[in-house]
């Protein structure tokens, strides 16, 4: 077999070859590192970015595993996890973990909240996890791994926060926890913590916060004024609270934190023990065992690099920038800013123009921004997460918003599908594996390769029901992947 049909190479190959291929690789990627990605990247600059791959490579091969062999592993965790504590008022008798990312912390939480329950209340026998409808995926995917029902409760339809009465409500005998989020990723707005948390402390239940996206910026934002509202440990009723490093600390992916007010009580629950089999005994805090100490050697190193003065500047700047864009898009007649955000993640809609198309249309000027399917009471819309690596270059991407903005609405690009023709509708009486060849065959493809426009896939997905939808994004990706 030559070397050009193997799968498993027979010959290994020059180091600067491999590196260049990857390099070449690299070229198919958008250029976040220019700014034109809004979503995804971090980017505190250059210095920055170079501290965290030393940090990281020096710690690339020690093990999280085991703290008995890796001790200054462990003490690094501490030392972040201190930090996170700090800033998010945790209290003397707080405690947590550091994970992966925020669906990691996510997962530990309910994985908490359900083996807390089972303890602490046993005749729940069928646990239900309360959520407002823009609450993280990631929740429903917890409930999925750890048979949790989640109950899913309408927000204000025009905040986009969590009503509280609905979510009083909703409340019953099997529920073991409620979630808010500051902010929701979605529309980037903060829940009324403080109003669910006086619920949460009334029905006896846990309260979680998902702060991954804000937990590296609230902070240092109502430290320097900002109406933030309340968010953290400190506020009556929040039992828990996750936040990622990884995104507006700047921290190397993947880093990550699940933070509980009462450790004593409650993290044990998290934890995996197991020594009866004929290994090492196993005992795992998080849902990893084996795990580079790269990401949190990274995270101890910027925290420290930057310090609180270092987070204030950067969210100052990047506060600045987002006020100036959310005051552009408002002043664009064709957009519509969702919900009152204050911080620096917003969602547009528009009743003028398709939204998809409009994504579309930035992407060929070389700008990512991320297009959202219509749910609740939340339309079609675009989000947009800003950082300070979108800083130097934000004001010619607003000028090449309104531009294409402009176009479409000259070109009247309103949305493409309002509602399923009947063709299509028909598909989805009796789903069947043929579905997505079916569908992929209307585009052009078999559904192996991302296709070169999203725009009329996006506006069909966004008229189907979201099980359907989420059927065939499944299936899509799983073709993608495909070796």
């Amino acid at each position: 077999m030559s070397q050009e049909n193997a799968v498993f190479p027979m010959q290994g190959r020059d180091s600067e070859e491999l590196l260049k291929e990857l390099k070449d690789r690299q070229k198919q990627d958008l250029n976040w590192r220019e700014g034109r990605v809004f979503s995804y990247v971090y980017d505190a600059g250059p210095e920055a970015m170079s501290l965290l791959k030393d940090a990281f490579n020096m710690y690339l091969t020690e093990n999280g595993l085991d703290p008995t062999t890796f001790p200054s592993a462990m003490e690094l965790e501490k030392d972040v996890l201190r930090m996170a504590l700090d800033l998010m008022n945790g209290g003397s008798e707080a405690e947590g973990s550091f994970t992966s990312g925020g669906t990691e912390s996510l997962l530990l939480s309910v994985k908490t909240a359900r083996d807390f329950a089972r303890e602490n209340k046993p005749e729940i026998r069928e646990p239900e996890l309360l959520l407002p409808e823009t609450a993280h995926a990631s929740f429903f995917k917890a409930c999925h791994y750890f048979d949790v029902k989640p109950v899913v409760v309408p927000v204000d339809p025009i905040s986009f926060t969590a009503d509280p009465a609905a979510m009083a409500e909703a409340i019953t005998p099997n529920t073991i926890m409620m979630v808010a989020s500051a902010p929701s990723y979605a529309h980037g707005v903060i829940d009324p913590v403080r109003e669910l948390g006086e619920i949460a402390l009334e029905k006896d239940i846990l309260f979680h916060v998902d702060c991954c996206v804000g937990g590296m910026y609230l902070p240092f934002a109502k430290e320097l004024g900002f109406d933030t509202g309340e968010f953290d440990l400190s506020v009556p009723g929040v039992t828990q609270i996750s936040m990622d490093f990884h995104k507006l600390g700047y921290a190397a992916k993947g880093a990550s934190a699940i933070l509980y007010k009462h450790g004593h009580l409650m993290r044990r629950h998290q934890y995996f023990a197991w020594s009866g089999w004929t290994g090492y005994s196993v005992i795992n805090p998080t849902v990893m065992s084996t795990k580079s100490a790269g990401p949190v050697a990274a995270c101890w190193a910027i925290m420290n690099k930057l310090g609180k003065q270092g987070y204030l500047e950067l969210v100052e700047k990047t506060q600045a920038a987002a006020d100036e864009i959310r005051g552009a898009i408002a002043d664009i007649p064709q957009l519509n800013l969702l919900g009152d955000a204050r911080m620096n993640l917003l969602a547009f809609s528009s009743d003028k123009i398709d939204v998809f198309k409009l994504a579309e249309q930035m992407k060929k000027r070389n700008w990512y921004i991320q297009p959202q399917f219509a749910f609740g009471a939340s339309p079609a819309n675009i989000h947009l997460t800003i950082s300070h690596g979108n800083l130097h270059g934000f004001r010619e991407f607003l000028v090449d918003l309104k531009e294409c903005v402009q176009e479409l609405d000259n070109n009247e690009a309103k949305a493409a599908m309002v509602e399923l023709p009947e063709e299509i509708a028909a598909l989805f009486e009796n789903p069947s594996p043929q579905l997505f060849s079916d569908l992929a065959a209307m585009f052009g493809g078999d559904g192996s390769e991302p296709p070169e426009n999203m725009d009329e896939i996006n506006n069909l997905l966004n008229a189907m029901p979201h099980n359907i939808r989420d059927q065939l994004i499944t299936e899509f990706v799983n073709r993608m992947f495909s070796t």
